[in-house]
């Protein structure tokens, strides 16, 4: 298999393992930057260039793609699609896993239960967004934001307030969630690839801090998810598209309760917690689906629009 891995870093831990488990497993593997992939677009065919060299016959596509560049990074992945790659993580998918507000929609109209949400935009309607929501505490969280950057815990009205008031002044996309004390700061990543929960962590937020983030300064120890959890993860995975997706979860009294969808998790602190090779998980799927991908293909006479 020749495989292409889009990562802005290839020092990074997790491109490194995924390189690493690639080349173990006898795989051709190369890290694009994304942004400096460029294509043409036209009906006689798709052409994507990088650094001055043409890029062509690339069996898969695996993005690790930033939040910042989350457009163009897209565009470049959905482009290798065109061209007839397989990528585990679609370019639509990243998008709706990026997009918190559409995640926690489409996760929602499937019965998957959440903490409850609510969205609004005119200042106006501030006081009534909040009742529609319940008493604070409240977590307010930006759209896009990762790593637990841009979530803040309210615990009066008026902070509530103050917060989406100021949120608004720089116009940025929030969303304002029901705190779930029962957790006392603590989730569950777990770690989907194929359909399956193939590694699990449990996430502990340090004292007076109520994000559990590794980047924050939370710890993370080995789990075995439950039944209940795995389906809930696989699930939300399947719903938003992703065949390889860090999910996160918390318990309440109703219920694990899904968090978040991440497109590109990252290895390093559930690869240590867990003690599995996730790296090299990841890339048998890959490798397995590619070969499915390229027969169907084949099979219904579907070939990519090439430029020679």
């Amino acid at each position: 298999m020749k495989l292409a891995i889009l990562s802005r870093n290839g020092k990074l831990y997790s491109t490194r393992r995924l390189v690493d488990a690639a080349r173990e497993r006898g795989h051709t593997v190369r890290v694009l930057d994304p942004l400096r992939c460029y294509m043409r677009i036209a009906s006689d065919g798709f052409q994507m260039h990088y650094k001055g060299r043409q890029l062509a016959g690339y069996d898969a596509v695996l993005p690790r793609i930033g939040a910042s560049i989350t457009r163009y990074g897209t565009a470049v992945l959905r482009q290798f699609e065109l061209m007839g790659s397989y990528t585990p993580n679609p370019a639509g998918a990243v998008l709706r896993a990026r997009d918190k507000l559409r995640c926690h929609q489409l996760l929602a109209a499937q019965g998957i239960d959440l903490p409850a949400t609510v969205f609004g935009d005119n200042p106006d309607d501030t006081m009534d967004l909040l009742s529609m929501l319940g008493p604070p505490p409240h977590v307010i969280k930006l759209n896009e934001g990762t790593q637990g950057a841009g979530v803040m815990l309210t615990e009066k009205p008026s902070a509530s307030r103050g917060v989406i008031e100021a949120l608004r002044g720089l116009y940025a996309n929030f969303l304002v969630q029901e705190f779930i004390g029962e957790a006392k700061g603590a989730d569950l990543r777990c770690f989907v690839v194929g359909g399956q929960v193939v590694a699990a962590m449990r996430r502990q937020a340090e004292q007076g801090e109520f994000r559990s983030n590794l980047h924050r300064g939370g710890t993370a120890e080995r789990a075995v998810a439950s039944a209940d959890e795995q389906a809930a993860a696989v699930r939300a995975a399947k719903v938003i598209g992703l065949g390889v997706a860090g999910v996160d979860l918390i318990q309440s009294a109703r219920g694990p309760l899904i968090l978040e969808v991440n497109s590109s998790p990252g290895l390093e602190g559930i690869e240590a917690a867990s003690g599995i090779d996730i790296a090299g998980k990841i890339i048998e799927n890959i490798a397995k689906k590619q070969k499915r991908h390229k027969a169907a293909l084949a099979k219904n006479g579907v070939a990519p629009l090439l430029n020679k």
